[in-house]
């Protein structure tokens, strides 16, 4: 299990010298299940409660020694609205972070404005939050330079990307290879493009077929059947169980999930590692969204060379072509990725000045200075 939020998060406000009172609460039932659109029963049963509970462990920490600050990581269908305006009541601030509003903003639409602040790194969205009521800071995502940092490591890999397989991006990787690039691909979801998991998955399909169409041969109600479900939604459900992912990749390429420290080692083991860009499925849409991640600051930080999409704001964080490279489409991505592999001087000058660049300026430490300066809270 990853503990990347809480490194970065929790680690660099003790960093930081604040005395931090977890919220000690299993929450990972209700952080998989936050879209009400989905999970509407189990969000009207499941937030009381867990707003109960962080009221009576906030209610006894503070009479322990009063709380300055209450600082979550929360949904909508974390904790009620009732619950925060509680706490305020108790005279404790309250400020929210959050970092999928690119393109889950409505997530948190409805307890954002009974914070006293949001932390916003998406610079797009600030009007939104002012729009609904709340109070946004704007506040970049960063790194913390006490877990990310460089190893000692053998470069092995030309190109690789650590990270869910969703959106665009198996599509890239398969232009990548198709146009002669060496890359490997670490995390979740990958092993659904596998050859050998797709052969797998249309060989069932096809036995589970056939059993099918054996059993309705044989059977006297056959007819009745038919005429009772119409077949052709069965063939309409039928359809929907075989389709596959669209894009096939070698078993050799695909890794498998990287605990925190290996994907910070593999971070310097790649001579290029790539990141991606656009939100979930926006590029289905006429609205494709982009947005700055975490990993444009973690792999300069951990010591490795970043090649990532072109975005405006990125430019107030990095030197484009001298601490960090971007491209604007998958051919500019090819060209690109070829000719900093024929040019190992020029990859390691950016590499070493993004590293720099990384720890002198984003640390989260630094952000989160910047934030508590603009609430008056001081550090």
């Amino acid at each position: 299990q990853s503990n990347i939020w809480r490194n970065n998060l929790y680690s660099t406000l003790i960093d930081l010298g604040h005395d931090v009172v977890e919220f000690d609460y299993d929450l990972q039932k209700t952080i998989l299940k936050v879209d009400k659109s989905l999970h509407q029963s189990f969000i009207a049963k499941n937030r009381p409660k867990v707003t109960r509970e962080l009221l009576r462990q906030i209610r006894q920490a503070h009479s322990e020694r009063p709380i300055d600050l209450f600082f979550s990581y929360f949904y909508d269908a974390c904790v009620m609205v009732e619950g925060l305006e509680q706490i305020k009541a108790m005279g404790i601030k309250t400020v929210n972070w959050y970092c999928n509003g690119s393109y889950q903003f409505h997530l948190v639409e409805e307890i954002s404005p009974h914070y006293d602040w949001c932390l916003v790194p998406e610079k797009f969205r600030l009007e939104n939050y002012r729009a609904i009521g709340a109070r946004p800071i704007y506040c970049q995502e960063g790194a913390n330079p006490n877990i990310y940092k460089p190893h000692n490591v053998p470069v092995e890999f030309a190109v690789t990307f650590v990270g869910q397989a969703y959106g665009e991006r198996p599509d890239h990787i398969r232009y990548l290879l198709d146009h002669g690039v060496d890359v490997r691909v670490w995390g979740y979801g990958w092993n659904k493009f596998a050859q050998s998991y797709q052969s797998r998955t249309a060989n069932s399909v096809r036995r589970l077929g056939q059993t099918v169409r054996e059993f309705l041969s044989n059977t006297a109600w056959q007819d009745g059947l038919r005429r009772l479900l119409n077949l052709e939604l069965l063939r309409s459900a039928g359809k929907k169980v075989r389709e596959a992912p669209a894009v096939t990749l070698p078993d050799e390429i695909i890794g498998g999930v990287l605990t925190d420290s290996d994907m910070i080692q593999m971070y310097g083991r790649s001579k290029i590692n790539l990141g991606f860009s656009s939100c979930g499925t926006t590029h289905e849409t006429d609205e494709r969204t982009v947005q700055i991640r975490l990993r444009d600051f973690e792999v300069p930080m951990s010591g490795g060379f970043n090649m990532v999409e072109t975005m405006e704001e990125l430019e107030e964080f990095f030197d484009i072509g001298k601490e960090i490279v971007c491209y604007s489409e998958p051919q500019d991505l090819v060209g690109k990725i070829k000719y900093y592999l024929e040019n190992d001087d020029q990859r390691e000058e950016i590499r070493r000045a993004g590293y720099e660049r990384a720890v002198q300026n984003h640390t989260l430490h630094k952000r989160f200075e910047m934030a508590f300066r603009q609430m008056g809270m001081g550090t």
